[in-house]
């Protein structure tokens, strides 16, 4: 693994993948990433974790964010939205490379 990709947890890549669906749908914010992460996993997810994960997320630099103008629905209240930066990325893709490998080592070895 290069010495500047950080290794990702599960939760942690599933997150920064929600995060990259809604974004490409719209805008990345905390409801729109939980609803993507149950949505393309069915798996039940706390929204606490969600925006835990995506303010963990944020401090090690592998998303960034931004507010967006307030609007009447949120009683004036912004958005913060989220996009994953190129860091996030590189880890995303070493996440998925060892992965691979691992099955495919796994499938050779079980007959999976």
């Amino acid at each position: 693994m290069p010495e500047d990709v950080r290794p990702l947890g599960e939760f942690e890549q599933m997150v920064l993948l929600a995060v990259l669906c809604a974004d490409n749908a719209g805008e990345a914010y905390g409801i729109t990433v939980y609803d993507e992460l149950v949505a393309r996993t069915r798996r039940r997810v706390a929204r606490g974790a969600v925006y835990m994960t995506l303010d963990r997320l944020e401090k090690k630099g592998l998303l960034s964010s931004y507010q967006t103008e307030p609007t009447s629905e949120r009683g004036g209240r912004a958005r913060r939205c989220y996009r994953v930066t190129k860091p996030a990325r590189a880890a995303l893709r070493e996440s998925r490379r060892a992965l691979i490998n691992l099955w495919e080592g796994s499938a050779a070895n079980s007959g999976l």
